[in-house]
């Protein structure tokens, strides 16, 4: 049928031909009425013949008129003029997809934007009840503002079995060409060529296939003829990716196309999330904004899951850990012999945020698992999850890191199934080492834990030690609710706060409800009951509890390095059994070679009984292994303070703040490194900081005023301490001011406290021990603490 220029049906006047398809001739026309241009699709005859055919296209258009969305192109009328059915939709300038991938594959960063506004728009419409049937990238336009808006939503015909099987006897060129079925075969779902009803997961299958086809130029499945590409589209397994796709955006486009409707994405809106996830995770950034010189390899191998904030940058800029730490670090070859790895944190591709906690869990677990491995030396938890959604290459990553090899993947959660995509990237030849994708029972996590670590390390070559192969050839079948508990509240405690320790302390609880037998359950209450003890007032419950804990969970499992340091910590703090707590602490870190916690806790012994050496290397160890943990950091400079090295403690200080600025114990620690030095102006300026942020540290201003001859002020500041209820550290810092003042009758008084704070023996190093120690009373008190006679040679 043609139609003249100045041929009106209805208010629309017919200006020109636009194209022609399987449903009817596209013609530009002007709306006489609203004077606009609109796309006129003017329905064929053979369609209209069939009344019940042609009733429920009018319907299903009229429906998809509703769809108000920036990436669906509008229907505006559905309407009838001169024996003619016709639609007027918004008129649509650009490209199609088609012709835009002709040239080849588009960018990757240019794929996840077009990729997120298409499943924005399928989104909407499966929102709403609306199925496209016929998505494909002939019906997607890219418009001058490089936007993409989806044509034809609700103008599909259904297709029977005998057009589908007349596509099959096609041949290859009657299959490039335009039509209800030749056009579509490429994209249709398995379960159409099977005669069953299209929904939104038949839409979710030709997604993955726009996907495919405009990151690579071709589409996934090929054929010489009709019945050739629909055997392949029905029995074939997925050509693979190229390695130049990113992990991320492969396993998204491998969902999309899974053969089963039910293992794929069920929605548009749950692939939008992925693909928002990779974007944030700096796939995009990475790929357009990288320096020249370095490998197409390397430039691709990259992932989401990586996430630093500007100041963490920027602390590196300004030299974070290339001073003296380092230069100290790098003398000592009892850590930089081992191969030094990162497992940056898994991105979870679900769709569903409240799944996050798998992906994270899946980041601690590996973590810990490789840090078993002695030849390892594994980046910290803390410090990993500082990358978490950064828009850094992976080079940076690992200079930052001071990792040779980077860990990257993704995580997909579907019921009881887990599907887990990793990739080994060496930083320094800038090039993927080895990538894998598991499929596996949520039950048998813990054991593909294991799979993924044995592999890792042979990819780097490093041979397990005989305990090590044993170890890892007994990973164990867990409680899937059990586990699933375990994760939540580890993604709960590893947010460092004490609401959260409560919340994760609630998970491991539900955790041992369901399996009473599981060794990790326990592991979590002693670490969240540990947490509690310290950032709440080392309540000597919490560490009771702890211990008690502990100890289930070493009988069920002797080998869990985390549980020796929580039994440690609750041996130091709670009853100050200091050959056992240290005991412990070397016990997790034979487990555990890896374990930051351990080296910071008993570099502190180290210091409380005068060892001095070993509580510097202990402490830069912890920092090698957590270099962006705030709190390891800060106490580098407070170690250097105490030793009476006062402007190394100064440097640290300071750096510690340029990393996370509103830290206030940052601000504490270098308030006593500047009253050191007698800088008590800038003292001063710190521990009011410090006390603004944490109301609890307000008495190192009064050490502070007192130490600066500024008595009066420093009354002034233990008389509005003693206005609190009483409590362990209140009574710790009432008792350092009391020091600071002179005032030992006093400072006894609430150095002899209880319950005492876990901290008060540590009095014996702090700033201003001296006139402690010169007491008569003193021998006593550190027969009271469980410490030798003899006070620790700390210069003051």
């Amino acid at each position: 049928m043609t139609l003249a220029p100045g041929t009106t049906l209805g208010p629309y006047e017919v200006q020109g031909a636009l194209g022609a398809g399987g449903m009817g001739e596209v013609w530009r026309a002007r709306d006489t009425r609203l004077e606009r241009d609109v796309a006129l699709k003017v329905l064929p005859a053979e369609t209209l013949a069939d009344e019940t055919a042609r009733a429920r296209l009018v319907r299903e258009a009229r429906l998809a008129s509703q769809l108000n969305h920036p990436h669906i192109c509008t229907i505006y009328e559905v309407g009838d003029a001169g024996g003619r059915t016709f639609i007027a939709m918004e008129l649509v300038e650009g490209q199609t997809l088609t012709a835009r991938v002709a040239g080849g594959a588009l960018p990757v960063g240019q794929v996840l934007r077009y990729g997120q506004q298409l499943a924005q728009a399928l989104g909407h419409a499966h929102s709403r009840g609306v199925v496209h049937r016929d998505f494909k990238s002939q019906n997607v336009v890219v418009t001058p503002e490089d936007q993409v808006k989806v044509l034809d939503f609700g103008l599909a015909k259904r297709l029977t079995t005998a057009d589908v099987a007349e596509a099959t006897t096609m041949s290859l060129p009657s299959l490039t060409e335009p039509g209800v079925v030749a056009g579509t075969l490429a994209y249709m779902a398995p379960e159409q060529l099977q005669g069953k009803p299209a929904d939104a997961r038949s839409d979710i299958w030709a997604l993955g296939v726009v996907l495919y086809e405009i990151v690579t130029g071709k589409r996934p499945f090929q054929g010489r003829t009709g019945f050739e590409l629909s055997s392949a589209i029905l029995s074939h397994p997925l050509t693979p990716l190229p390695s130049s796709v990113p992990a991320p955006l492969a396993a998204v486009i491998d969902r999309c196309l899974a053969k089963e409707p039910g293992a794929r994405y069920q929605r548009g809106d749950e692939v939008r999330a992925a693909l928002e996830a990779i974007q944030a995770g700096g796939v995009d950034h990475a790929l357009t904004g990288r320096k020249p010189g370095l490998s197409r390899r390397a430039l691709l191998a990259l992932t989401a899951g990586l996430a630093a904030a500007l100041v963490v940058v920027g602390a590196l800029s300004a030299g974070l850990g290339l001073g003296v730490l380092w230069d100290r670090l790098r003398s000592g070859a009892a850590t930089s012999a081992r191969h030094s790895i990162a497992v940056l944190p898994f991105v979870n591709l679900s769709g569903d945020p409240d799944q996050e906690f798998i992906a994270d869990g899946m980041t601690d677990a590996l973590i810990a698992d490789l840090s078993r491995i002695r030849a390892l030396r594994v980046t910290s938890l803390t410090s990993a999850m500082k990358f978490k959604g950064a828009r850094q290459a992976l080079p940076e990553i690992a200079r930052a890191l001071k990792a040779k090899t980077l860990l990257t993947g993704s995580v997909i959660r579907e019921a009881d199934r887990v599907s887990i995509r990793a990739q080994l990237y060496d930083a320094a030849a800038e090039q993927q080492l080895w990538t894998e994708s598991y499929v596996r029972e949520f039950s048998s996590l813990l054991v593909l834990q294991g799979e993924v670590a044995r592999a890792v390390a042979g990819a780097v070559r490093v041979r397990l030690r005989p305990d090590e192969e044993t170890r890892f050839a007994r990973p164990r079948q867990v409680n899937s609710a059990a586990y699933e508990a375990y994760l939540r509240g580890m993604a709960h405690l590893n947010k460092g706060t004490l609401a959260e320790a409560k919340n994760g302390l609630a998970c491991f609880e539900e955790a041992v409800a369901e399996d009473p037998a599981d060794p990790l359950a326990y592991a979590g209450l002693a670490l969240a009951h540990v947490e509690m003890a310290h950032s709440a007032e080392a309540r000597t419950d919490s560490l009771v509890k702890a211990k008690a804990a502990a100890a289930t969970a070493l009988k069920l499992d002797d080998s869990l390095a985390e549980v020796y340091a929580a039994r440690a910590m609750a041996e130091a703090y709670l009853e100050w059994n200091w050959d056992a707590a240290l005991r412990d602490f070397d016990r997790a870190l034979d487990v555990d070679p890896s374990l930051a916690v351990a080296y910071f806790h008993r570099a502190w012994l180290h210091l409380l009984f005068g060892r001095m050496g070993q509580a510097e290397q202990d402490q830069l160890r912890a920092w090698e292994l957590d270099p962006f943990n705030p709190e390891i950091v800060a106490h580098v400079g407070a170690l250097y303070s105490h030793l009476g090295r006062a402007d190394e403690a100064i440097a640290e200080g300071l750096k510690t703040l340029e990393m996370a600025p509103e830290f206030p114990l940052g601000y504490a620690f270098l308030a006593d490194s500047y009253g050191r030095k007698g800088m008590y102006d800038e003292a001063i300026a710190a521990a009011k900081k410090a006390g603004e942020l944490s109301p609890r540290l307000r008495w190192y201003l009064g050490r502070v005023y007192a130490a600066a001859g500024r008595k009066e002020e420093a009354r002034a500041v233990l008389a509005e301490l003693s206005q609190a209820k009483p409590s362990p550290f209140g009574a710790l810092g009432r008792a350092q001011v009391c020091i600071a003042l002179g005032d030992m009758d006093e400072a006894f008084r609430w150095l002899n406290y209880e319950p005492h704070h876990a901290w008060v023996p540590w009095t014996t190093v702090l700033w201003g021990a001296d006139a402690l120690r010169k007491d008569p009373r003193f021998p006593e008190l550190r027969r009271r603490w469980n410490l030798p006679p003899q006070p620790a040679s700390v210069s003051h």
